[in-house]
């Protein structure tokens, strides 16, 4: 929660015209009609109230715990600058969250694979999809000693970051979740590296594009 409101201290909302009291009285959507006119302290109460409702949506999406977590972020930040916006007569606020949290979560999900297909077309375009040509001439004993040594040269040009990620991505055969946890990085760090080192590596070995 802290983190979220310390974000929300640096967003200033819209004023909000006065609502009418809750004809239902809901009290989410009284605390609602606060934190439109921004009130924190009404917030933080909301929060409290639906953290764990816009937890379990996010989670039951994205299923990975630490990006459900910056995912909810997200959530409650939108929350907080569309809150002036909230109608009550369209719809409880717990049912109009959920829409919120389900958006950002396929929306965080289909980031994550438009990233990953994009890293595995730029990256890996010189790799044969059933072994990594890049991996083969070191394993291969049909390979020549100068093969050997042409692939740890060019494998030497690479940054000492590059080059440990594409080891235990590709000669390790670790994928790119296993590899972050290894070296201590954000998976989209990893990524990144083992995309420029293997394009590096396709320049430096003369692989076709």
């Amino acid at each position: 929660m802290g983190s979220v409101m310390r974000v929300l201290r640096r967003v200033t909302p819209r004023v909000a015209r006065d609502a009418a009291a809750d004809p239902h009285g809901d009290p989410l959507a009284v605390l609602m009609q606060r934190s439109g006119r921004g009130d924190q302290g009404a917030f933080a109460e909301l929060y409290d109230a639906t953290a764990g409702l816009v937890h379990g949506i996010v989670l039951r999406v994205v299923r990975d715990p630490s990006q459900s977590e910056e995912v909810v972020q997200e959530v409650f930040v939108e929350i907080w600058r569309l809150a002036p916006r909230f109608d009550g007569t369209r719809g409880s606020v717990t049912s109009w969250f959920a829409t919120i949290a389900h958006r950002r979560a396929v929306d965080r999900v289909r980031s994550e694979q438009s990233s990953r297909d994009r890293v595995e077309r730029e990256g890996v375009k010189a790799i044969d999809r059933d072994h990594d040509v890049v991996a083969e001439p070191v394993v291969d004993r049909d390979h020549t000693e100068f093969e050997r040594r042409r692939v740890r040269k060019a494998l030497d040009r690479l940054t000492v970051m590059q080059r440990e990620a594409v080891e235990l991505a590709y000669f390790g055969g670790h994928t790119y979740r296993e590899v972050a946890a290894l070296l201590g990085e954000p998976e989209g760090t990893i990524k990144t590296r083992i995309r420029d080192g293997m394009i590096r590596l396709r320049d430096e070995l003369g692989a076709p594009a």
